[in-house]
């Protein structure tokens, strides 16, 4: 028989500026390598979008149908500004939560389907339960325009653009 694995959930974030999405800290590693012999609970402090300075944060995220009413009122940058990330919301973009992560994230679709809307409409796809996404710094919204919940699990790895970059454009949106 197989055994059945339990994490107790301590930090998650839901709000009104970004209706209809909780996100769920399982682990935040504050640096790498990792240490295994560190703290018992990670989850602490405010809730950031991006890992840790070369660190990894193992989170879900769950992304109910959206309103495309709803979405039309909602300001992308005051979301994203809650979650110390108001720079990395794409300007004029199609959709108002369209960002970039400074990170490498893994991506499995757990339950649902979602759309990653990217720059240019016909290069949005659309991932369903099972689907593995590995994305690398690129400009990105989720969305919903489904019927049922989508639940992702994310690892985001602590990244820059390009190691021999200089420091000052590593990070961040650049145009």
């Amino acid at each position: 028989m197989a055994r059945e694995f339990r994490r107790v959930v301590t930090q998650y974030l839901e709000r009104p500026n970004r209706p209809g999405v909780r996100l769920t800290n399982f682990w935040i590693e504050r640096g790498s390598p990792a240490e295994f012999d560190g703290s018992t609970e990670t989850c602490t402090g405010g809730f950031v979008l991006h890992p840790p300075h070369l660190g990894s944060t193992f989170r879900c995220v769950e992304f109910l149908p959206e309103d495309p009413e709803v979405l039309k009122t909602l300001d992308g940058k005051t979301a994203f500004g809650e979650m110390g990330a108001s720079a990395n919301v794409v300007e004029d973009a199609r959709h108002p939560f369209m960002h970039r992560t400074d990170s490498l994230d893994y991506a499995i679709v757990l339950t649902g389907e979602i759309w990653m809307m990217m720059d240019e409409e016909e290069d949005d796809l659309l991932l369903k339960a099972g689907d593995v996404l590995v994305q690398r710094g690129n400009n990105h919204a989720w969305s919903n325009r489904g019927t049922e919940p989508c639940v992702i699990a994310f690892v985001l790895v602590d990244g820059v653009s390009q190691r021999d970059a200089p420091e000052d454009r590593q990070k961040g949106i650049h145009r």
